[in-house]
């Protein structure tokens, strides 16, 4: 039986060309919702609220960011 000889220093031309970057980490901006008095509203409120309307509509797709204003608005008025 014949022995395979791998050749030492040959690199693949991809791998070579290509040098391996770190890994990025995505990170989530915490943001908030803030009305002219100063009062904040944490993204996550927001974003459960604005769920719940999506939910009490049906389900139907394509008024999420009148869900998302609607329940910004309602938490303002309830913050101040």
């Amino acid at each position: 039986m014949a022995k395979s000889v791998k050749k030492s220093g040959a690199a693949p031309k991809a791998a070579a060309a290509k040098s391996p970057k770190p890994e990025q980490k995505k990170t989530v901006a915490s943001t908030s919702s803030t009305n002219g008095n100063g009062s904040s509203i944490p993204h996550d409120q927001v974003a459960q609220l604005a769920h719940r309307f999506w939910n009490e509509r049906g389900r139907v797709h394509g008024h999420h960011e009148e869900d998302w204003y609607r329940a910004e608005q309602e938490l303002l008025h309830r913050a101040s």
